[in-house]
């Protein structure tokens, strides 16, 4: 879409508050989605949401202006999300306790070679033409098979997620922070990506292959990271992660003006498997110090920060393309990586802590938080129960991340091998 808008004669300005619609729109369908499925059930939810899609998919052929493409990419960030929360709360649901964490990570594992492929398709058709949005639409649609056909009872439906940003942070920064940041960051390489390959001379079946890389580095990456988050302070990682970032992205920067298509290339694999894993770090982060009756609110808590910087961060990252031209988006990406970096480092001097000993939780921010982990959808763990609407919520100590001791076992650590 980004080549297609760039075609169309549509700014990079343009391109990245397109971008920032479908994080506003996903943000928005993870904490939409437990209600809508409450009210007509997960087969109904996926039937129409995924109708949805494929006229919204369809749709895009006739959009010409900024305004339309960001209103087609909201809703398709809002049906995506629900998508997803259905996927993901079905087979969390159905997976017995003892296989969940194989099975999840196969399912995570599909999402993440699908992540890595789907770019390469742009190689198989024109971007002016609309062959490509009616394959999509086509897959979409395909996809109603399974699921109508299925014979199996559907699940219980998810639960709401109450957003704690505030008593999170106090709790665990380096957490809200790192997710933050991430959204800052990630969302705007993500979505220009292509845009900045054709702008620096790459073919468009070149610049989509940026994507791919992005995508391989960090499916290879999770595995080490995960057993290097399980050993040490995590936080030490997130500042590792969040530097590493920063010098690829001068990295690239010097290959995309030499020249050197390879040399480019790796940068984006080195820069995927950097970047794309600092949100699953910060969330074993905050697993470690939250009780266990508090994870799934502190999962939908470092979703909402992500998602808030995910809108914006594609606005700041096409303005510096602006400004800077195409290498603009990496010097954004270093300023912003480096900035977090030093965060952390501040953090870990003020309140150094020993190292956490639950498990890596390799997830995507594009998992929502009732589905991935639920603590009911275990018959092994116990949840605290909510308390009431109107009683006041205590407010986390502020040395927190300090002075709580990881959690040898939580829900969280329950689905470590999840998303490896």
């Amino acid at each position: 879409m980004p080549l297609r808008m760039q075609s169309e004669g549509l700014s990079v300005s343009a391109i990245g508050t397109v971008a920032a619609a479908y994080g506003l729109g996903f943000s928005s369908g993870c904490f939409l989605a437990p209600s809508f499925i409450r009210h007509v059930g997960y087969i109904r939810a996926f039937a129409s949401l995924a109708a949805i899609a494929a006229v919204v998919v369809l749709t895009m052929t006739q959009a010409h202006s900024t305004l339309a493409w960001a209103l087609l990419r909201g809703l398709t960030g809002v049906t995506f999300a629900c998508i997803f929360t259905v996927t993901d709360g079905w087979i969390s649901a159905r997976a017995v306790s003892s296989h969940r964490g194989r099975i999840l990570s196969i399912y995570m594992i599909c999402t993440k070679i699908a992540l890595m492929l789907s770019p390469l398709a742009i190689g198989l058709g024109s971007i002016v033409t609309d062959g490509l949005f009616m394959a999509i639409s086509a897959v979409m649609s395909l996809s109603l098979l399974p699921i109508a056909a299925t014979t199996t009872e559907e699940p219980p439906a998810p639960r709401s997620v109450r957003i704690r940003v505030r008593s999170l942070f106090v709790a665990a920064p380096s957490a809200v922070v790192g997710a933050f940041a991430v959204g800052l960051v990630n969302g705007p390489v993500i979505a220009i990506t292509p845009v900045f390959g054709t702008s620096i001379g790459l073919s468009q079946e070149k610049s989509a292959a940026l994507l791919f890389a992005l995508q391989a580095g960090s499916l290879v990456m999770q595995w080490p990271l995960g057993w290097l988050s399980d050993r040490s302070d995590r936080r030490y990682l997130i500042a590792g992660l969040a530097g590493g970032t920063s010098l690829v992205s001068f990295l690239i920067l010097l290959a995309s003006a030499g020249g050197g298509q390879m040399a480019i290339l790796l940068g984006f694999a080195a820069w995927g498997g950097l970047a794309l894993c600092i949100y699953s770090v910060c969330v074993a982060h905050a697993c470690d110090i939250v009780d266990p009756g508090q994870i799934v609110s502190t999962v939908g808590s470092l979703l909402f920060s992500w998602a808030v910087g995910v809108t914006i961060g594609p606005l700041f990252g096409a303005l510096a393309m602006d400004l800077m031209g195409p290498r603009g988006l990496f010097i954004y990406s270093a300023v912003i990586s480096f900035l977090l970096m030093t965060f952390i480092v501040v953090r870990i001097r003020i309140l150094p802590r020993p190292p956490g000993k639950g498990g890596f939780v390799d997830v995507s921010p594009t998992i929502s938080p009732t589905a991935v982990m639920e603590p009911r959808l275990d018959p092994n763990i116990d949840a605290e129960p909510a308390a009431p609407a109107d009683e006041p919520q205590p407010e986390p100590a502020a040395s927190g991340e300090a002075e709580k001791p990881p959690h040898k076992s939580t829900p969280a650590t329950a689905t470590a091998e999840t998303f490896s």
